[in-house]
This record gives structure tokens, C-alpha cells and sequence, in this order.
């Protein structure tokens, strides 16, 4: 386990809240923290920033965990996804039908956190901890749980507390208002994230022949015409593209289709946020991330998101600190939008905090922010960064000049970033960079130059990224691989170029390129007599535009050369065509002593140099007396080659022989 140090005030852990001396004196045993967790240093960090008044009891296994909340009625829990054998998702509903009141912490990775989407967001789950773990993080997280169960439990959709044994409630109110009336630590807020709204369905098992693939494509298509893009499971737009993929992962249509639904997704994120339903559009870009981790826009829109929120909590203090509301101000950066009740009580201790502590925090805020600054922590992670930790100073003290030094000091990495950035050719970064210091207040000549240079990379790359595309498409043209295969030809890199740019005059000159030898190419195969590949041709070359008349031209020779082949596979009467040799049939001995007369049908083809081949009987009257005796004479016939259009062809021809004896 890695745990990021962060500098905590000394302080009395025994007066950290008011929950435990309250219990005392009423006489209740306090509720202990109940640990699930096989990590030492997790554990000695839970006793290190709780009140003594809540022991800390860890437990190695889910059976153990039943029995000891069973046996001390544990009010909070931190359950650490790492130490458990069943999925977390079952174990905390659960914990949610058993202890309705049990105030659940949950630690562990981005992967658990999706898991768990549902239950945070119907509140089965207070906090959700990442690792690597915060000292002061974990602190918050756990003042913050003892303060909801002390309000009556962990659930919005808990039982009634109407419903609740009598007994209990009366203590526990009044161990609530303690709580709220004791003054809270300036650095109380930091909000845990939200998961995403839905993890990527499984993948199903497909069919791996080329009709599946079809089968597949079509039903995406008609998903994303639909505007079924993630939703609903199994048969929305990104799962069947997904799934296309993985029979042939350079599928134009399937990568073309999951690039439009990722657009879709963040042109509705974009949407969403110029509205300000910061929620929403944090769900859908979420889902766009699940499609593409990678996607340069996912990036950037995520951290305009985390601004608008900061922002959104950084106005809400500036405007109590522009009405002399220095306490509204803090208590807004310290608790942001959880949306927790506070006490008249806890307002007065926390304006008198404030009176004598005013300088003290904002020195504690650059010095945070000094701190992220050397991390490297510019905008990120979402209020744990230099911007805000500045911002929240100068939300409390906008003339002071310390803060203004820290802004100017903010800018000016922000935009050693952005330089940074577009010195490695990654214009989507410098983007994040430029618009993160924009907002920052960088002077707006800078940050017109600055997005000048971005766009000038931008087009560099697209004209780089098209000059390799038409190399691969005139490559690919020379060595013949005009349609096939069908990820790695002519047409592939000709439809990657049309996506791209089609009005570039690369694209259009492969364009022309393309058709020309399409025209070629059935050309060829009228000459070789491949009737069905110069069908093939003709129909790519009508596709791609190619010119008309010399379609029309190959047309009309290929309806020549279709009338040809059907003439030729025509019988004709043999007496019609001009015998040059024959040889009589032999009677048959056999037939002949016995008096039998007969007749053989035969037919054979009139090959181009006037030999006779292919012969064949197709009927006899007796059957198996004179069929031999025909074939030995036909085979040594031979005629005068039949010509159309000045060309020898081959001709099907039929003949009677009759057998009569003579008399």
C-alpha cells in the first residue's frame, strides 16, 4: 500500500469530536470502527485519526466481519475491496439489508469503484476511498461517517427511523447535536468520486462466420440510428461495435461506427456541460472513457468538468466573501456540495475560528498549494490541486499578495505545461494546458499564441497523418491489392481518406487513381474472357464514380461477350455447320445377324480449330446396341471452325445416327 504524506496539524484526537465524551457521560458504550481489511498499515492509520472514544477493530474475513458487527453493533465500517474472496458488490447489499445503520467506507481502485455504481449513488456506500490512501483523506472520510451515523444512520432509503427501537434514538440525537456543535477542521472537505454511471456489459459469445459479422454490424448501425449507444445491456451501439471488433479488428465500419458513438456520447457531455448538469455530463463522459481510455477528448473534457466544479464551488465562496461572509466562504471550499445541514451553533464556532485563524488558513492553502505545485498537481486531482487550493485562497483574500504571487507562479508552470506539450506533438494535452490557464488568468495575447501554435500542430499532424494514408493507398495500388484483403487494400486506405479529408486533394487524386483502375481491371478480364469478374469490376468501378462512357463502353462489350458465351453454349443441328472429314459408323455384327434396325443421339462441342470433343450420348433406340459404333465415328469427324465477328469459337452441336440393315 502506498499512503501520500500530507502534513496534519497536532491536535488532542481525544477532542477531535464531542462524540465520544458525550457517550461517556450518558453511560453508552461507544460504537466501534470496524475494519475489513488484511493491510497493517490501513489499520494503523484508522487508529491514528480516530477519536479514542471509537475503537478500531479489524477483522480478516467476511464471516468475521458478520459476527463482530453482530456481537458490538459497529456503527462505521471501511471495507477494503483487496481483502475480500466474494464480489463487493454483493457484500455491501448485503450489509445495507442486515445493519440498515451501518455507515460503510469503502477503499480500493477505479475498477471497484464502477463495481460499486449503484450503491453510491443510492448511498449504500458514504465514501469511496482511493488508493493510494490519504492520511488526511482517510481522517475526513471518517469524521465525516461518524457525523452521518451520529444524524440517524447510513441510507436515504434505511427503514423510517419512526420505525426504530425507542430505546436508542433519544442518546443518539443528542451525540448529534454534539457533534454539530463542536468546531470542525478547516480542511473537512474533499469529495470522494463518483463512479461511473454503467461498467461495459460483458462481451457474448458470437458466431465466427462472415454473415455473424454482418449480422452484428447491421444490428449496431441500427442501435446507433437509434441513439441506443451504451443503454440498453448487450444490444447498444458501443457493445456491438465492440464485438465486431473483435472478429476483425480493423473493420472500417465497426471503427467508424464506435468513433461516432465516443462523438455522440461527448457532443451530449458537451451539451450537458454548457448547461451547467455537471452530473450528466461527467456520466456520459465516463461512458465515452469505458469505449476509449485513451480518447483525446474524453481527457480534455474530464478535466473541464473537474473545472466547472471547482469553479462552481470557488463562486459560491467568492460570493460570501464579497458579502463579508468569511465563514460561508470556508464553509463552502470545506464542504463543497455534500449538502450536509449545518447548526446555528456550528456557524458561530466556526466564524470565531475564523476571526483569529483567518491568515493561518490562507498561508495553509498556499502552502498546499505550493505542495502540489511540486507534485506536479497543476489541475489535478479534482480539488486537490494547486488551481484550486490558490483559487480558494484568493476566493477569501483576492488583494493579498501572496496569493496573487502563487496565481502568477500558477500560470506561468500552466503554461510551461502547454509548451511542453506541443514541443511532444500532443496538441489534445496542450489544449487542457492552454484552456486551464486561460481560466487561471493568463494574459489572453499569451493564450491566443499559445492556441495558434496548438492549432498549427494540429493541422501539421492531420497533413502527415493523410500523406501517410495516400503512401499506403498507392502502395497498395501498385502491388495490385486493389479490394482485397479487405483491411489492408487500395479501397481500405481510400475510405480511411475520405473520412478524414475528402475534399484534400490527396483524397480526391487517389480518388481519380482508384477509379481509372478499376476500369483497368475490368478491362483485363473482359479480354480473358472472365465474365464474372468484369460484372465484379464494373459494379466497384459505378461505386466509385468512375467515368461514364468508359463504363458504358466496357458495358456494351461485356453484353457482346455474354451473348457470345450463350450462343456457344447453344446445340445446333450438326447438318447446319460444314463438315470437312467423316467416317461412317460400323454396323454391329451382333445387331446385324439378329435384323435389328436403330438410331444414337448424340451431342459434342466444335472446338475453335474444328475438332470434334466432348461427345456424348444422350439417347438410343434399342438402348446398348449401336451407341458405341457412333461414338467411333463422331470422335473422327471434323468441321470447318465457326467464326463470329471474325473470331474461331467453340460450338455445341447434336447429331442422329440411324443403324438400318440393309435388305
Amino acid at each position: 500500500m502506498t499512503v501520500v504524506a500530507t502534513k496534519i496539524p497536532a491536535r488532542d484526537l481525544r477532542a477531535a469530536t464531542p462524540l465520544g465524551v458525550a457517550a461517556l457521560r450518558l453511560g453508552l458504550a461507544p460504537s466501534p470502527l470496524i475494519a475489513l481489511t488484511r493491510d497493517s498499515q490501513l489499520v494503523a492509520i484508522l487508529k491514528s485519526v480516530s477519536d479514542p472514544s471509537h475503537e478500531v477493530l479489524p477483522v480478516g474475513s467476511e464471516v468475521d466481519l458478520s459476527g463482530t458487527l453482530l456481537t458490538h453493533q459497529g456503527g462505521v465500517a471501511v471495507i477494503d475491496c483487496a481483502a475480500l474472496a466474494n464480489p463487493i458488490g454483493e457484500l455491501i447489499d448485503r450489509l445495507h439489508a442486515q445493519f440498515p445503520e451501518l455507515v460503510l467506507i469503502v477503499a480500493g481502485g477505479s475498477n471497484e469503484q464502477g463495481m460499486l455504481s449503484t450503491q453510491i449513488t443510492n448511498g449504500s456506500v458514504h465514501r469511496f476511498l482511493h488508493r493510494p490512501f490519504s492520511v488526511q483523506r482517510i481522517r475526513l472520510f471518517v469524521e465525516a461517517a461518524w457525523r452521518r451515523h451520529a444524524q440517524g444512520g447510513a441510507l436515504p432509503d434505511a427503514e423510517p427511523r419512526a420505525k426504530a427501537p425507542r430505546r436508542s434514538r433519544a442518546p443518539w440525537l443528542l451525540l448529534a447535536a454534539l457533534a454539530l456543535a463542536a468546531p470542525l477542521a478547516w480542511h473537512a472537505w474533499h469529495a470522494a468520486p463518483e463512479a461511473p454511471a454503467s461498467a461495459p456489459a460483458p462481451a457474448t459469445a458470437l458466431p465466427s462466420d462472415d454473415s455473424a459479422l454482418e449480422s452484428l454490424l447491421a444490428r449496431a448501425d441500427a442501435a446507433l440510428a437509434a441513439g441506443a449507444l451504451v443503454a440498453p445491456p448487450q444490444e447498444n451501439a458501443a457493445e456491438l461495435y465492440r464485438q465486431a471488433l473483435s472478429r476483425n479488428a480493423r473493420d472500417p465500419r465497426a471503427v467508424n461506427g464506435l468513433a461516432q458513438v465516443i462523438d455522440r456520447l461527448l457532443a451530449a457531455a458537451e451539451q450537458e456541460l454548457q448547461q451547467q448538469h455537471l452530473d450528466a455530463a461527467e456520466r456520459l463522459t465516463e461512458q465515452a472513457r469505458a469505449i476509449d481510455p485513451n480518447h483525446a477528448r474524453v481527457a480534455f473534457l474530464a478535466a473541464q468538468i473537474g473545472a466547472q466544479r471547482e469553479r462552481a464551488v470557488l463562486n459560491k465562496a467568492q460570493r460570501a466573501a464579497a458579502a463579508g461572509d468569511v465563514a460561508g466562504a470556508l464553509a463552502a471550499l470545506e464542504d463543497a456540495s455534500h449538502g450536509e445541514h449545518r447548526s446555528t451553533l456550528v456557524e458561530q464556532a466556526r466564524q470565531q475560528l475564523v476571526q483569529k485563524q483567518l491568515d493561518g488558513r490562507i498561508a495553509d492553502y498556499l502552502g498546499r498549494a505550493r505542495d502540489a505545485l511540486t507534485r506536479g498537481a497543476l489541475i489535478a486531482p479534482v480539488e486537490d490541486n494547486a488551481r484550486f487550493y490558490i483559487e480558494s485562497a484568493r476566493a477569501l483574500a483576492p488583494g493579498d499578495i501572496h496569493v496573487q504571487e502563487a496565481t502568477q507562479e500558477l500560470i506561468a508552470r500552466l503554461q510551461n505545461e502547454a509548451r511542453q506539450a506541443l514541443s511532444a506533438k500532443n496538441a489534445e494535452q496542450a489544449d487542457i494546458w492552454i484552456a486551464a490557464a486561460a481560466d487561471a488568468g493568463a494574459e489572453p495575447a499569451q493564450v491566443g499564441a499559445l492556441r495558434a501554435e496548438a492549432q498549427q500542430l494540429r493541422s501539421g499532424a492531420r497533413s502527415a497523418e493523410l500523406a501517410q494514408l495516400s503512401g499506403a493507398f498507392n502502395e497498395r495500388l501498385e502491388r495490385g491489392q486493389v479490394l482485397d484483403p479487405a483491411s489492408d487494400s487500395a479501397r481500405f486506405y481510400l475510405t480511411q481518406l475520405t473520412q478524414r479529408a475528402p475534399d484534400d486533394p490527396l483524397t480526391q487524386r487517389a480518388h481519380s487513381a482508384y477509379a481509372a483502375r478499376l476500369l483497368d481491371e475490368a478491362r483485363a478480364a473482359l479480354r480473358g474472357q472472365d465474365l464474372a469478374g468484369t460484372r465484379r469490376w464494373l459494379t466497384e468501378a459505378r461505386g466509385a464514380g468512375a467515368d461514364a462512357s468508359a463504363l458504358g463502353t466496357i458495358e456494351t462489350g461485356l453484353r457482346a461477350a455474354q451473348d457470345d458465351a450463350q450462343q456457344a453454349q447453344s446445340y445446333v443441328d450438326a447438318a447446319a455447320l460444314t463438315r470437312t472429314r467423316y467416317l461412317a459408323p460400323q454396323f454391329p455384327e451382333a445387331a446385324r445377324k439378329r435384323g435389328l434396325d436403330g438410331w444414337v443421339d448424340l451431342q459434342f462441342v466444335v472446338g475453335t480449330d474444328g475438332a470434334v470433343g466432348d461427345v456424348a450420348v444422350v439417347g438410343a433406340q434399342p438402348v446398348g446396341i449401336f451407341e458405341q459404333a457412333a461414338l467411333d465415328a463422331v470422335r473422327h469427324w471434323r468441321y470447318q471452325p465457326v467464326l463470329r465477328a471474325g473470331q474461331a469459337v467453340s460450338q455445341h452441336a447434336r447429331v442422329r445416327l440411324r443403324f438400318t440393315v440393309q435388305r
